[in-house]
């Protein structure tokens, strides 16, 4: 467009001079020239927009598109109560785009009231296991059950009520600390967010701030440090009050100090509830009524933490390079 601009410029130039055209009669043509210039230059750029929207549209509408939810039978079974155990029988899963499966043959019970910790290294399934729990995947093979029936006769709603989780990563919203540890118990009042956030141990670094409850923590809760996030999060899981809770490596990224407040918040937490625990650090399973450990998918061990050291197995050998005993 520059190119041409002054080519044609030039070649007005040496018309004019050709012509004999006077330089009072170009002048009136140079403002409606620069005026328009823009305008027609920015014509030049109109297919690429147009291409650009068109594959961030394409990109839109693929997502819009996918289906996230799980399928729901239409008979699907109301349960509002969790009364006796979970029950994993010959459960298999794999992911669409993974070669072999992520999770093979488990079997095992956790029962109501009981804590069930799942150990292992990076890829072994650990998560893979708390997602069939909840019912974020179904199994390939056999079946998962809640006081004998299949959650996938359960209804789906019913069964995020019944279980509750905290995270690794805390889920946090650009908004108040107060409606983060209200989230998922929308009608909870201020008196009952403050009394999570006791048990929680979040109250004294949360009334340090001059807002108080109300600080804006930021997108994610980048405000808030990582100890904290973690803390609201659990705030929020006391809050809501779940029968079942699954805990996923919450104090794994977390320094000592941060995770000795973190530990005696989730003791807190834990207390007369079902807990799923996955752990990297196994500080925080000892006392675990039953220890899984798994490898690439598979349950190679299972037991107590004393039973599992006396065994000399893989068990041991994680807590040997923590110095656990």
């Amino acid at each position: 467009m520059e190119t041409i601009g002054i080519i044609l410029i030039c070649a007005f130039l040496v018309w004019c001079f050709a012509t004999d055209v006077k330089i009072s009669d170009v002048v009136p043509m140079l403002a409606p020239l620069l005026i328009i210039y823009k305008p027609v230059k920015q014509l030049s750029k109109l297919q690429v927009q147009i291409e650009t929207s068109m594959a961030a549209l394409a990109r839109i509408y693929s997502v819009l598109d996918l289906e996230m939810e799980l399928p729901e039978k239409a008979d699907a079974a109301s349960k509002k109560t969790f009364d006796d155990k979970i029950v994993f029988n010959g459960v298999s899963f794999k992911y669409d785009t993974a070669e072999s499966d992520a999770v093979k043959c488990a079997d095992f019970e956790l029962p109501r009231g009981k804590m069930v910790a799942v150990v292992g290294g990076t890829g072994s399934g650990k998560s893979t296991l708390s997602g069939l729990l909840a019912r974020f995947y179904d199994p390939r093979t056999g079946t998962v059950t809640m006081d004998g029936k299949d959650l996938r006769d359960i209804k789906v709603a019913d069964l995020r009520v019944l279980i509750g989780a905290v995270t690794q990563e805390a889920l946090l919203f650009n908004d108040t600390i107060e409606e983060n540890i209200r989230y998922g118990t929308p009608n909870a009042t201020h008196e009952e967010v403050v009394a999570a956030a006791k048990l929680a141990n979040a109250h004294d670094f949360i009334m340090s701030q001059p807002e108080g409850y109300n600080r804006i923590v930021g997108e994610k809760g980048f405000a808030l440090s990582g100890g904290e996030r973690q803390r609201i999060a659990i705030a929020r899981a006391i809050l809501r009050n779940p029968p079942i809770l699954i805990l996923d490596e919450a104090t794994s990224a977390l320094d000592t100090v941060t995770e000795r407040l973190v530990q005696d918040a989730l003791a807190n937490l834990m207390k007369n509830r079902t807990v799923f625990a996955i752990a990297h650090r196994l500080s925080t399973i000892r006392n675990a009524d039953l220890i899984l450990v798994m490898d690439h998918g598979e349950i190679v061990e299972r037991g107590t933490h004393d039973e599992l050291y006396a065994m000399d197995g893989v068990y041991r050998k994680l807590c040997d390079m923590q110095h656990q005993k």
